[in-house]
């Protein structure tokens, strides 16, 4: 589905004429011919998101605009699965994890924000997992929600599996869909796109993370990663 192109730290993915619903950065329903995963360097300092997304893809010979996300993660350890009627593009790196204990006590280690305790009060550069999940069917606009909904959900299974936390603070998911494809009402687990996108994102994500983590040791939550978070409040629950 995607042409991929990756040069000078970022990726593009083009598609004519796709409709594209970002999580990211500027996010939200567009209408355009690419999106971007680029990566930024370590200590990164940019306040000024769209002209340095701007610079970036210029400086890249990009040509043009569309949903981007940004990552530490480098583009060499971007990968694509395609299967069925969906293609996943991921970049995936879990320096940054976010922890959501369910049971037994909160963690003592965490401070009252629940940013974790750690030597380093900065992100390694390395984190963020970046999710591009593309179908050739047309979807309903409840339909291209979903899929965001599905994949987040099947990069939240894969990383509890591999690294016992569902994300990191920085994640992000862009669904996209070909608005001259076959129309499609739902999107769900049960459904071919479902399906196919959650085999995808399963796979992808492993394949990045196998080869981001080649020569180092991936974290196992954040008792052994650089920084991250920990969900450990309390809400109050009542019945309605």
């Amino acid at each position: 589905m995607f042409e991929a192109t990756r040069r000078a730290g970022v990726c593009r993915l083009s598609r004519p004429d796709t409709r594209w619903l970002s999580t990211g950065y500027a996010g939200g329903e567009s209408r355009a011919d690419a999106a971007f995963n680029v990566t930024v360097p370590e200590g990164w300092p940019e306040t000024d998101l769209d002209a340095y997304v701007e610079r970036r893809l210029s400086s890249a010979g990009f040509d043009e605009r569309g949903p981007t996300l940004l990552t530490g993660v480098g583009q060499e350890h971007a990968r694509r699965a395609r299967f069925g009627p969906v293609e996943v593009v991921a970049t995936a790196g879990v320096s940054n994890p976010a922890e959501l204990p369910i049971d037994g006590d909160p963690s003592e280690r965490a401070d009252e924000s629940g940013e974790w305790d750690d030597e380093s009060d900065t992100a390694d550069p390395t984190g963020t997992v970046n999710v591009f999940v593309g179908t050739t069917r047309s979807l309903e606009p409840g339909a291209l929600a979903n899929l965001v909904a599905v994949a987040a959900e099947a990069k939240a299974a894969t990383l509890l599996a591999r690294c016992g936390a569902p994300g990191t603070t920085t994640d992000a998911v862009v669904a996209a869909c070909d608005p001259a494809g076959d129309p499609v009402t739902f999107s769900g687990s049960a459904t071919e796109v479902g399906n196919a996108a959650r085999v995808c994102v399963r796979d992808v994500v492993l394949a990045s993370l196998d080869s981001r983590y080649a020569d180092d040791p991936i974290p196992r939550g954040v008792d052994e990663a650089s920084y991250g978070v920990v969900a450990d409040d309390r809400a109050t629950v009542s019945s309605i």
